[in-house]
């Protein structure tokens, strides 16, 4: 009878290539975001994922999300949040993330609609939580991107945490922080799209639950 080999034994999965700088777009404008929703609502479904700034003290609230982040098959779109966002653009982002098409897909998304609602009043539709559709029956954990992307591609997605508690919220992104950040939403339509085409089944999908206002 063979063994199962040992994690140490079993031989490293090939790095996750990720999107390339020259197919992310940094949509802060109001002509790039315009540009940004006419693809975006064009499509069937997109990948979409959001980033704040980390909170270090106890107690101490989340003023994000400080970006939004949209893609397409080919493209993914950055939009940053501020106190001088353009009513406009934040008009823009309302109206993908309440529109019934296209279907919002990403990897752990209840808090990110959460934030977006306090922070925005924006109460998103169609939006598919891939962490929970791709759990299997009986099991109890969600599914994340890195496991997600190692069980349908064989490779491994990188994650830093150095990166993921950076400055979100600082005015000018580096290039580290711009292909973390797009990975995230690109990679959740990636999975999406190999998922179905594997014939996974859409769930029905129910609408996130709003946070009710707290008492004073």
């Amino acid at each position: 009878m063979s063994s199962i080999p040992s994690p140490e034994l079993q031989p490293e999965l090939p790095p996750y290539p990720g999107i390339a700088l020259r197919d992310v777009r940094l949509a802060n404008a109001l002509a790039d975001v315009e540009a940004a929703h006419a693809a975006l609502m064009a499509a069937d479904a997109i990948g979409f994922d959001t980033e704040s700034k980390p909170t270090f003290q106890k107690g101490e609230e989340s003023t994000g999300p400080h970006l939004i982040q949209f893609a397409t098959d080919d493209t993914a779109y950055l939009i940053q949040i501020g106190e001088r966002t353009a009513p406009e653009v934040l008009g823009l982002i309302k109206d993908i993330m309440e529109a019934k098409q296209p279907l919002k897909v990403g990897f752990g998304l209840s808090d990110d609609v959460k934030r977006l609602h306090a922070k925005l009043g924006i109460v998103s539709h169609q939006v598919l939580d891939l962490s929970v559709a791709l759990r299997q029956p009986g099991q109890k954990n969600d599914l994340g991107a890195k496991s997600a992307v190692a069980k349908f591609f064989g490779q491994t997605l990188q994650k830093s945490k150095k990166i993921s508690t950076t400055n979100w919220a600082t005015p000018r992104l580096n290039e580290k922080q711009i292909l973390y950040a797009a990975d995230d939403a690109q990679v959740a339509l990636r999975v999406f799209r190999h998922w179905i085409g594997q014939g996974g089944k859409m769930p029905v999908l129910k609408p996130f639950k709003v946070p009710k206002p707290k008492q004073p």
